[in-house]
């Protein structure tokens, strides 16, 4: 039998039974497990931050290039071919790093083609910066004013960091503005010849706008045509607008231009004059289109790409009555109003021109002497026909 339980004895409180305990060995395994992944995950941790840090301060440091230095990366290399390539050409010393260092900077497919050139002591970062934003070495073609579409051409084939082929079309003369463009390796030489014709009609349409309205020129074809006549009879800047007057005042008598670089154009077109060929009586007696001693006005169009001062200088030509010139001997030209005057300095041109061709014999003689022996020298014929060697004259 049980023991007798009052009521009082029923409202005390029961202790819960105990739960089965766990071996001791069970309940240590545990805890070693836990202790070893947290301390796992600690040194993971810290040993990534130190692994962060330290290739930070690699990609951020001076690198190990001692002396200046372009790479080129070509179209479509891929980062590890680029990090290779760095690398190997002394600019970076880890690609392993630069490569984590772009991927972590997410600049892995923003990487630009092009030549780079680094300087010594240039840092990944630096490196990484450069190739990502496309700061390329900056290549520079100068074309002087002057030069024919043809002429311009044969530059720009010559040219070995230009790619491409040139147009097939080739530009009329005139259209090609002659100027200094810089480029980048990998830009193409139609690309050159585009901002040659974009710049060409922006600046002849700028200077046209601003005029004389008086000029006796009826578009901007003529008005091209006038101005590349106006550069190449003279390199002088103070001269160009007396020079188109000259040209201007005998348009509106209804003259002939008489202009010697016609003739040249019209005998040897855009390959321009052989260096050693000169001016003959009988060239300026040859018809050709562009024979402005035998047609009347303009040739049928420009004879070279004028420069901006040339433009200029027909839009708004010197207030004067000169109806000539002709070279005086210093590099520049005398202008006359009337044919007495114009004789006048032609005659002093002569005598200018004869002595320098004596010089220039003499000095040629003495060369030869030089050379071969004074008893073999030939004194060579100064006299002839007259050789204007390129010194426009304008003459009735």
């Amino acid at each position: 039998m049980g023991t007798l339980r009052t009521p009082s004895d029923e409202l005390e409180p029961v202790a819960a039974p105990q739960p089965p305990s766990r071996s001791r060995q069970a309940r240590n395994r545990l805890v070693v497990a836990l202790n070893a992944i947290v301390s796992l995950m600690v040194f993971v941790a810290v040993l990534a931050s130190g692994v962060v840090y330290f290739g930070k301060q690699r990609f951020e440091e001076a690198g190990p290039l001692q002396q200046s230095r372009s790479v080129i990366v070509r179209e479509g290399s891929a980062l590890t071919r680029i990090a290779e390539q760095l690398q190997a050409s002394g600019v970076i010393d880890s690609d392993l790093i630069f490569r984590a260092g772009v991927r972590a900077y997410g600049a892995q497919s923003a990487m630009k083609p092009g030549e780079y050139a680094f300087q010594p002591g240039v840092s990944m970062y630096e490196v990484m910066d450069a190739i990502r934003s496309g700061r390329g070495v900056i290549h520079k073609l100068t074309f002087p004013e002057g030069m024919t579409t043809k002429q311009i051409f044969d530059k720009l084939a010559a040219d070995e960091v230009l790619v491409g082929e040139l147009p097939k079309d080739t530009p009329v003369e005139g259209t090609l503005f002659p100027d200094t463009y810089p480029f980048q390796r990998g830009t193409t030489r139609d690309e050159i010849v585009k901002q040659m014709m974009r710049a060409n009609q922006r600046i002849v349409s700028e200077v046209w706008e601003k005029r004389d309205r008086d000029l006796p020129i009826k578009d901007q074809f003529e008005f091209v045509t006038l101005a590349s006549i106006v550069e190449k009879e003279t390199g002088k800047a103070d001269e160009r607008p007396r020079v188109a007057a000259v040209f201007l005042n005998r348009l509106e008598k209804g003259m002939r231009l008489q202009s010697d670089p016609t003739i040249l154009y019209g005998l040897f077109g855009g390959d321009g004059r052989p260096a050693e060929r000169s001016i003959l009586q009988s060239d300026l007696e040859r018809p050709t289109p562009y024979n402005t001693y035998l047609i009347d006005g303009l040739p049928p169009g420009p004879i070279a790409n004028p420069g901006k001062a040339a433009l200029e200088a027909v839009a708004n030509p010197a207030r004067t009555n000169d109806l000539y010139f002709v070279a005086d001997g210093t590099g520049g030209h005398a202008f006359a109003e009337t044919l007495e005057e114009h004789n006048e300095n032609v005659k002093r041109w002569r005598i200018v021109e004869r002595r320098l061709q004596e010089d220039a014999a003499k000095k040629a003689s003495a060369a030869a002497s030089e050379e071969n022996g004074a008893d073999d020298v030939v004194q060579p014929d100064v006299g002839g026909s007259p050789d204007q060697d390129g010194e426009p004259e304008a003459s009735q």
